[in-house]
């Protein structure tokens, strides 16, 4: 049986001014009239129904969850006290999704990708369901080709001991590395043996606890109480042990010491919408490469992309800027300065 836990507790701040704490990039909608939570549920629920959908965000963001996704059950929000990195979420969200099935495999996706081929994406999660009907030791994780030097991204090494399992190919991991500077990720773009790391999972639920029981004792042992909780008491258990975890990622605290993690190359047309570049590639363009946007009318410009809500912008004879309009103020910025915006966040205030 699949379950699908979707992290969505991150500050999206490289989207500030648009993405705010108060309303991070998960809950907005950069490149579709859905916000990117919503596009991420929509593209799961076809093979998990919503009563196995869980998400696990901060209290803050709860009635965001709620307003985005009503038809999620409360029960499936999963309220951390504090952000304290992927390992305590995905350690907390497996108790938790335990709770209600036991033996179920676990998907574990971010909130704010974008798939274009969402039927390929859901293809191969079902071979990964099915491989570890017979393997449930293994970890599976979803690697994308690289087609650019991209630094932003972390990648996985395979090596050449693979196998078919229905339309994909299983690969045994070498290793997982960080995001590389620009000459070595030239390297790994030439060395044909790299794919994207999407940060994409897929586990039997008692698997990944044994793992975290293993190599992560006391976040597991922390946590271990979730299991036996009164239903109406749960949340205040888990308020009052979070804290005693170990603040790590799932990568350093799992998967760089299992030995049984495995890839399936995944064409599945995958970008991290992680950099305001990200959502250039993905919106509609004029002849001129202006941005299309409601309310907003280019004269003799080129180049350009706006963000705005209420105000119509006219933009006349510029080229290479973004605009984007918020409740505080409109920004007009070079483009050669998109990515960096946040850095300039206490001089603007």
């Amino acid at each position: 049986m699949l379950c699908a836990l979707i992290m969505a507790g991150g500050k999206g701040t490289r989207f500030w001014p648009l993405s705010t704490e108060e309303k991070p990039k998960q809950f907005l909608n950069l490149i579709d009239d859905k916000t990117m939570i919503q596009m991420t549920v929509d593209r799961i629920k076809p093979i998990i129904p919503i009563d196995r959908i869980f998400v696990c965000t901060g209290e803050r963001y709860v009635s965001l969850v709620k307003e985005q996704l009503p038809e999620l059950p409360e029960r499936n929000i999963i309220i951390e006290p504090e952000g304290r990195n992927t390992a305590p979420c995905i350690a907390l969200s497996a108790f938790v999704i335990k709770r209600y099935y036991k033996d179920s495999t676990m998907v574990v996706l971010p909130s704010d990708h974008l798939i274009k081929k969402e039927d390929k994406f859901r293809e191969i999660i079902l071979d990964a369901e099915d491989y570890l009907r017979c393997n449930g030791e293994s970890i599976i994780t979803l690697g994308m080709t690289p087609n650019r030097p991209e630094t932003g991204y972390g990648y996985i090494k395979y090596t050449d001991k693979k196998e078919s399992i229905k339309n994909s190919e299983v690969i045994k991991v070498e290793k997982f590395v960080e995001k590389p500077n620009l000459e070595i990720a030239k390297e790994y773009l030439n060395n044909g043996t790299y794919l994207w790391n999407g940060g994409m999972f897929i586990w039997k639920i008692n698997n990944i606890l044994d793992q975290f029981k293993k190599y992560a004792s006391r976040t597991f042992e922390t946590l271990s109480c979730v299991t036996t909780a009164k239903e109406s008491e749960l949340q205040d258990i888990i308020n009052i042990c979070y804290g005693e975890t170990e603040a790590i990622s799932v990568d350093y605290a799992i998967l760089e010491k299992s030995d049984k993690i495995f890839v399936i190359p995944s064409d599945i047309g995958w970008d991290d919408i992680g950099t305001w570049k990200s959502i250039e590639r993905y919106r509609a363009k004029d002849i001129d490469d202006n941005i299309l946007a409601e309310n907003l009318k280019v004269i003799e410009s080129k180049s350009n992309m706006a963000i705005n809500n209420n105000k119509k912008i006219i933009m006349i004879g510029i080229e290479d800027t973004m605009t984007v309009e918020t409740e505080e103020a409109i920004y007009i910025v070079n483009k050669g300065y998109m990515d960096r915006l946040k850095d300039f966040k206490e001089i603007c205030n």
